[in-house]
């Protein structure tokens, strides 16, 4: 691969969202062409790619593995121009405009043929998990939601995702939705199949693609909870459950739509059980996460000694924990409403975690305690534009509430398992979340730190509150 290409790479990757090396010192080493597809007489060819980073972090340097399929032109692409990478030369000597294959239709049409039609080139292989009749004619379309991969729609049905930031071994999404697709869950979106780099004789497999069904017919949840906080503030002298857009119906579905998938992942994939010396891990493992977090937020300092004593209270809370795959960066907006009920998706969990991190087994309540987050910010979210009004700050407080509450009478009620019954180990995790969230804030949107701060301060003062209701 030409030192130019190498260079524009470098210059593009600096600009999209899901290149973590911004900000550092990152050069591109090296551009890997994994295989081609397309017919070389054809205009618009497909070269799978691997490019190699090194990005320097304070005294180390560290490397990672992105991948850009690229799309070859012999013209340029006006409609695509914001993926452009630019003009190179190719080894018959030709001319060639070089794009980002994800926003060329006529290149992920080439892509997702060849995973369905399981035609994929060595050292590329396609699994398929149930054949489908596709049609590629339609447009296609790169949302603009997700941060560190790219999904685009295919016609109609179809959603591909490929994963950017690539390394050896099973991605978690693939992983879990393989399961319980055979299983036949109606939790998920079901998966289609995915594209694999087969490695050595010892080697594992790196993903690159998956391609599921698309609901077109789906909301995020996260919008929803929005619009009905907003349905609630617009009404100012109402409560919640007096306001047409009232949510708890649907916090109460969806409560028992993660209850039955908590079953499913546990019928379909393996479990153990903790007993007081991985808790008393668990324990070691938020302390260090929070003595991190005090040591990149000074905000945290005031509530450090109590932050820490809930923190502890994880050991010794439980004798005998069942631990089970989970999904792990479980939130608002990894939920689709559908016309059939709601459809959890992306289980990928924390992209910053190491791989074994997010693929361990785990305790339900992590997640549960991140919904329990993620109902708050929707309320707080919202009130962070106006604050000083007290009135609104009550009403967030009552929106949350109720909705947080609702969610756990769901997933009680699906599993026969109250979280609330240990209200050390659900407020724990709940401050781990809230610790995570403090920190992300104050890297990415220090406006917002104030949401998570809020959150720690009545997590650590509510004395008499459950975690249910501590909102």
């Amino acid at each position: 691969m030409s030192e130019a290409l190498k260079s524009r790479l470098g210059y593009y990757l600096g600009a999209q969202r899901w290149f973590s090396g911004k900000g550092r010192d990152s050069t591109v080493e090296a551009v890997r062409v994994l295989a081609w597809l397309g017919d070389p007489e054809a205009d618009a060819r497909l070269a799978m790619c691997l490019v190699d980073v090194t990005a320097q972090v304070g005294e180390r340097a560290v490397s990672d593995v992105y991948q850009v399929p690229l799309s070859y032109r012999t013209a340029r692409q006006g409609q695509i121009e914001g993926a452009y990478i630019g003009e190179v030369e190719t080894e018959d000597g030709a001319l060639a405009h070089v794009y980002d294959a994800v926003h060329d239709r006529e290149a992920v049409a080439l892509l997702v043929d060849a995973l369905v039609g399981r035609s994929m080139p060595a050292p590329l292989r396609a699994q398929v998990v149930e054949p489908q009749d596709t049609d590629l004619s339609g447009p296609s379309v790169v949302l603009t939601g997700e941060q560190s991969n790219t999904n685009v729609v295919v016609g109609d049905r179809l959603l591909l995702k490929v994963f950017r930031r690539v390394l050896p071994g099973r991605n978690p999404d693939i992983e879990v939705l393989d399961a319980l697709t055979r299983a036949g869950s109606e939790e998920i979106v079901p998966l289609i199949g995915w594209i694999e780099l087969v490695g050595d004789a010892d080697g594992e497999p790196t993903d690159l693609a998956m391609l599921s069904e698309f609901l077109r017919m789906s909301t995020d949840g996260w919008d929803l909870a929005l619009t009905s906080v907003r349905d609630l503030f617009a009404e100012r002298d109402l409560h919640p459950e007096e306001v047409g857009g009232d949510f708890a119906a649907e916090s109460h579905r969806l409560g028992a739509t993660i209850g039955t998938l908590h079953a499913e992942l546990a019928a379909s994939m393996p479990t153990a059980t903790w007993g007081p010396d991985e808790m008393a891990a668990v324990a070691v493992r938020m302390r260090k996460r929070l003595d991190a977090a005090l040591d990149e937020v000074p905000e945290l300092a005031e509530y450090a000694e109590r932050l820490g004593s809930l923190v502890d209270e994880v050991t010794g809370s439980v004798t005998a924990m069942p631990v089970q795959r989970v999904h792990g960066d479980l939130h608002l907006g990894q939920t689709l409403r559908t016309m059939r009920g709601w459809r959890i998706i992306d289980f990928e969990g924390e992209p910053a975690k190491p791989l074994t991190e997010r693929v361990a087994l785990d305790t339900p309540v992590r997640d549960v305690a991140g919904m329990l987050r993620s109902f708050d910010y929707a309320a707080q979210s919202q009130w962070a534009d106006s604050l000083g009004d007290h009135q609104l700050a009550a009403r967030a407080t009552e929106w949350s509430t109720r909705n947080r509450n609702a969610f756990l009478d769901g997933y009680t009620e699906a599993t026969d398992r109250d979280p609330r019954g240990n209200d050390a180990l659900l407020r724990a995790y709940e401050v781990d979340k809230a610790i995570y969230e403090v920190v992300y804030e104050a890297r990415n949107r220090p406006s917002w730190l104030a949401i998570p701060l809020r959150a720690i301060a009545r997590l650590v003062g509510a004395d008499s509150a459950t975690p249910g209701g501590s909102s």
